[in-house]
């Protein structure tokens, strides 16, 4: 470099803090090692995680610095980088990238061993300076943290006692990593994907393999086996597909949706090539899959989070941190997308196995794969034929749905943190009259739909999934019905079950009461038969607490000229329950659940089966004496008798009614929040309640007693009025 080294370059040579001290002579034979290298703006000079072979000295321009895609410094002319390259470090810890164009003095590692021979008084001045130098900057990093932390965070013991795998108390360092105390996972081939640990139960909290042992505790794995598990990798994968999205449309702003067992559905606008998008998102998510980035967490201020928020345009994220009464926020990211870290990850984005993308009607959805579903065969291969549906006719769709939507964007109420927003600014019972009110006129226009079929439908078939609401809407549906001049006849389900003894048995050996073969279909139709035929019957009753059927105890009943049947049960769409009954045209079917739910953000939205769990929590606990976590150990094999039994029938609705209420999970709230904290830590259902815990704290709180006597909601939280 002598030749064409400028005054200007060996004055700013001089000036820099690795060769300050060097006399005239050493200077001159350094110089004479020295390339000099011209770079334009936006070049990568220095990648993190990769080795370099040289040092840089900045003569002229400006570079940045940054890890883990946080900007860290920026580099002006006399600062340097790549100096650990010098003693043969294999991976850098930093990427540096040019700012502006540049100049660059550079020492390759193999002159600078040649020196070593040559001058070691000068290649040890060079050693002693960065060693001097990585002293200052470690030092000033310390002192960082210890004020960011205030010093209450450090560790107050030098070891924690661990139980692992159920062995006994062993004493390991503090600080070392969850994954450090488990037996190494299992060899990675497809049989072994469904049992590699992706977190453990840490004292019954998921936690992350690489988080730190800070406290004594019990330390459990948890894989795909367990709700825990699949709840890590379910929600590492979204943040894995916002990457790759990010990546082929960084415009893009997408929220997340409801979507069937396994998947996850991201929504997008309706003017976006959906199919192409999902191509390009399955590449991109490939990609991501083989570059194995790690996933990580960042504390955040809360300002400071929904500044970034804001600034890059997730409005949802931002509005939801307006209401946070935590001072920071943990942050995940496997790249350059942020969200809020809700729960446990998986290490990185090779632990993610592959994926499935298609075109939905909402947006893309992702097929997670079937180590998310259930493994009984009849489950799975009720799951498969919903997801085969889902591309076409979405479960948490339809014409209700969409005018819910449609009437919730209006209302400006698109996400949580805008429900938030709209309590605060004192709209909440505005909301509350404003949901009501939509439901009543769609209940009124299914009575006009039914009636509009006078003489033709005879029977109303109403069936959804348990928690959705149906007794209270089947009340509201009479209401409308009587006002058209329509007298429906009720004729439970539930009246029709066998007796105990005579019910079907569930792979468990438990009494399977969600089978069709649980109910005596040969009374109920005879029953059906004779109401359509004109005659008086004595319908039937169940005598829950001895288990008996009693054929004729229930009420008798009769069908005037204008009155219809009113069939009522989880088995209410299935062909098989009036199959030689009626014809079809003469039967008016109505699907009844939650479907319209708020995003929380881009990664995490409520879900139809959050909702309903919740609301059986509030009514088991407040209305029936059970505690929650026996609810949420029972709430597993309800959602299997859903899959089996009831969503199957769906696609047979004439009408589907969405029971979800904008506004329930802040009234919920109010109630769950210590039912909740009343399951002991101990307890297998802890994880789960753990969840929905954070999940309403999310949600501004609402006073009960804003809900009308009439609304759907009281049927769980109490109220109900008796005049209807």
């Amino acid at each position: 470099m002598v030749a064409g080294a400028s005054l200007e370059d060996l004055a700013t040579l001089g000036k820099s803090p690795l060769l300050s001290g060097l006399g005239i002579k050493d200077m001159s034979a350094l110089v004479e090692q020295l390339d000099q290298v011209a770079v334009t703006a936006g070049a990568l000079l220095a990648r993190e995680e990769e080795p370099g072979d040289h040092l840089s000295i900045i003569l002229q321009g400006q570079a940045r610095v940054t890890r883990k895609g946080m900007v860290l410094s920026t580099l002006s002319p006399g600062d340097y980088f790549g100096g650990l390259s010098l003693a043969r470090v294999k991976r850098g810890s930093v990427t540096v990238e040019s700012v502006t164009t540049m100049r660059l003095a550079r020492l390759p590692r193999r002159r600078y061993e040649s020196l070593a021979e040559t001058h070691p008084l000068l290649a040890l001045h060079l050693a002693q300076a960065l060693i001097r130098l990585l002293g200052q900057e470690f030092n000033a990093m310390t002192d960082s943290v210890g004020a960011f932390l205030r010093e209450r965070s450090l560790p107050r013991r030098a070891t924690v006692s661990v139980r692992s795998n159920g062995g006994g108390p062993h004493m390991v360092a503090t600080g070392s990593s969850i994954r450090s105390v488990l037996p190494p996972p299992p060899d990675a081939d497809e049989a072994a994907f469904a049992e590699a640990p992706l977190g453990a139960l840490v004292n019954g909290m998921p936690t992350s393999l690489d988080a730190p042992l800070v406290t004594d505790a019990t330390v459990k794995p948890i894989n795909l086996h367990s709700p825990e598990g699949r709840d890590i990798y379910r929600r590492s994968a979204g943040l894995m597909v916002l990457e790759a999205l990010f990546r082929v449309a960084p415009g893009l702003r997408p929220l997340a949706g409801p979507s069937v067992t396994g998947t996850l559905l991201v929504r997008v606008p309706a003017d976006v090539d959906r199919a192409e998008l999902a191509r390009q998102v399955d590449r991109a998510a490939r990609h991501l899959a083989r570059e194995n980035q790690p996933f990580r967490e960042e504390i955040w201020g809360t300002d400071e989070a929904r500044s970034h928020f804001r600034e890059e345009r997730w409005l949802a994220a931002a509005s939801l941190l307006r209401t946070s009464r935590a001072p920071t926020q943990t942050l995940a990211t496997c790249g350059v997308v942020y969200a809020l870290a809700d729960g446990a990850l998986v290490p990185s984005t090779g632990a993610i196995g592959t994926l499935g993308f298609a075109a939905h009607p909402d947006g893309v959805l992702v097929d997670l794969g079937d180590a998310l579903r259930d493994p009984d065969p009849e489950v799975l291969a009720a799951e498969h034929r919903a997801l085969g549906r889902e591309l076409t006719t979405p479960r948490f769709g339809g014409t209700m749905q969409n005018d819910h939507r449609a009437w919730l964007e209006a209302m400006h109420v698109d996400s949580v943190g805008a429900f938030n927003e709209r309590c605060i600014v004192g709209r909440a019972a505005a909301l509350i009259r404003a949901s009501e009110g939509f439901h009543e006129k769609q209940i009124s226009r299914l009575a006009d739909a039914i009636c509009a079929r006078a003489g033709t439908a005879r029977i109303i078939c109403v069936a959804g999934p348990s928690s959705s609401g149906k007794t209270t809407f089947i009340r509201r549906l009479t209401v409308q019905l009587e006002v058209n001049r329509v007298h429906p006849v009720g004729l439970s389900l539930d009246d029709y079950y066998v007796d105990r003894e005579l019910t079907p048995k569930d792979a468990s050996g438990g009494y399977d009461f969600e089978a069709l073969e649980a109910i005596n279909l040969p009374l109920f139709q005879a029953n059906l038969r004779s109401l359509l035929g004109g005659e008086t019957v004595k319908t039937a009753r169940y005598d829950f607490l001895s288990g008996k059927s009693l054929p004729e105890g229930g009420e008798s009943a009769q069908l005037g000229p204008r009155d219809v049947v009113l069939v009522e049960g989880i088995h209410g769409l299935n062909p098989r329950v009036v199959e030689g009954v009626a014809p079809r045209e003469q039967i008016f079917n109505v699907f009844v659940h939650p479907a319209t739910t708020l995003p929380l953000d881009s990664l995490d939205c409520v879900t139809p089966e959050h909702v309903r769990l919740l609301r059986r929590i509030v009514r088991d606990r407040h209305g029936r004496g059970y505690a929650a976590q026996e609810t949420i150990v029972r709430w597993p094999s309800v959602v299997r008798g859903d899959a089996i039994h009831i969503y199957p029938y769906l696609e047979r609705a004439d009408f589907v009614f969405d029971t979800a209420l904008a506004y329930e999970l802040g009234v919920i709230k109010v109630y769950a929040e210590r039912y909740l904290l009343e399951v002991p830590e101990g307890h297998v259902a802890f994880p789960a309640a753990l969840r929905l815990r954070n999940l309403i704290e999310r949600f501004v709180a609402i006073y009960p007693d804003q809900v009308p006597p009439t609304s759907l909601l009281r049927e769980f939280i109490g109220g109900t009025s008796a005049e209807y």
